[in-house]
């Protein structure tokens, strides 16, 4: 999943001979799972027609203030303007960029322009000698100036048959541009965080193990939200049906705590967070049986083992890292959260109890305290899995900016 997804993008659309390339643009915004509006002039319907534009986008081209099959329906560029996440005006002709840097306003992409609430970026594209004009250069200073953000153009072959630097940048360069762009002003851009999610399976034989009720959900919820935020996530995942496909998740599946403790201590050192969500066995089997174990008594007795205490052992070697915690209580939940993050060096603990009706295992909400190494101790209502990602790394993003 791209950082795109559920983003509104606008495409402005000008006259030049690079619309061709839009249709690849707008089905590369799809597939980025984003929303995608087109404002045309109506010269750049010469080059690339609405009706490409709008199968592709599933929604109507706009190109004029009055829609032409209805003298009564206004194609209101502020709304346009208001709704995009998220402008991106490509081509952008030397005709289009100076109208941007001085205000005229003749078309709907213009107006929407003005409108705009969003970022804005711009893909030139034209002649070399128009590209390097003074003009030219004056257009994208002003424009820079106002915080737009300029896509540079590209050395090739050019439509008048002249090799040099004018060419738009291609589709895929521009997705990835803005891709990197929005990621680079994201609160965790540049982070890297750890994350275990799920159970852990003990084995007992080559069939039967060791478990437990854990779905992952929360786990996969705080390592989505870390991605939106611009994290680079390293997600641990014992046994789980849950499924991720954002860009900046590298999933490790893993089956044992012992699997666990190793792939944990493997990334420990590189990352900035780790939040260990896991709901890792305690205690294992201390023999695995080769085969089978037939059912011959009417009792049958299985000697446990400690396993290795994950979070403690991060916590003993963690130097500038912020190390995070979950306990699951069933009494004395407060207090024994407080002895957990203390004894192991937390810098903060996520707090649940199965006493909280909709928190636990298996649930799309949780209801969380979340107490910090300072002993400040912030209680939540019971919220979406997702909501409390968000409520967790707001407390962690504090930690990181202090």
């Amino acid at each position: 999943m791209s950082i795109l997804s559920g983003k509104n993008i606008l495409l402005g659309i000008s006259a030049g001979i690079a619309a061709y390339k839009t249709a690849s643009l707008v089905r590369l915004f799809i597939k980025a799972g984003a929303n995608v509006k087109v404002v045309i002039t109506p010269s750049a319907k010469d080059f690339v027609t609405p009706l490409t534009l709008s199968t592709l986008s599933k929604n109507p081209v706009h190109s004029t203030f009055v829609d032409n099959s209805d003298e009564d329906l206004w194609n209101n560029h502020v709304e346009l303007g208001l709704w995009a996440d998220l402008f991106i005006i490509a081509p952008a002709t030397a005709n289009t960029l100076s109208k941007m840097a001085n205000g005229v306003c003749d078309n709907l992409l213009l107006a929407t322009y003005l409108s705009a609430k969003c970022p804005v970026y711009f893909a030139p594209a034209m002649d070399l000698d128009m590209y390097k004009h003074p003009t030219t250069l004056k257009s994208f200073n002003s424009l820079k100036s106002y915080g737009n953000i300029i896509i540079p153009a590209t050395s090739g072959e050019l439509a008048s048959g002249l090799v040099g630097e004018g060419r738009m940048a291609e589709p895929q360069d521009i997705l990835s541009f803005i891709e990197k762009d929005v990621i680079g002003k994201l609160p965790l851009s540049g982070k890297k965080i750890l994350i275990t999610a799920g159970p852990t399976y003990e084995a007992l034989d080559p069939v039967r193990f060791i478990g437990n009720h854990s779905s992952g959900k929360m786990g996969f919820e705080i390592a989505k939200a870390s991605a939106n935020l611009g994290a680079e996530v390293i997600l641990i995942t014992g046994p789980t049906h849950q499924k991720s496909k954002h860009s900046l998740i590298k999933i490790f599946p893993v089956i044992s705590a012992q699997d666990m403790y190793d792939e944990a201590h493997k990334h420990f050192k590189f990352v900035d967070v780790a939040i260990l969500s896991a709901a890792v066995a305690d205690y294992k089997p201390k023999q695995v049986a080769n085969q089978k174990i037939k059912k011959k008594d009417s009792t049958l007795v299985l000697e446990l083992e400690k396993t290795k205490d994950i979070l403690a052992s991060l916590g003993n070697i963690k130097s500038n890292q912020i190390l995070v915690g979950f306990a699951l209580e069933t009494e004395n939940e407060l207090e024994n959260a407080k002895a957990k993050l203390k004894k192991k060096n937390l810098n903060l603990i996520v707090l649940n109890s199965l006493k909280d009706k909709g928190a636990g295992f298996k649930t799309d909400t949780n209801k969380v305290t979340i107490i910090d190494d300072q002993n400040m101790v912030t209680e939540y209502q019971l919220k979406s899995k997702a909501e409390v990602a968000s409520d967790l790394l707001n407390e962690i993003i504090k930690k990181l900016d202090a």
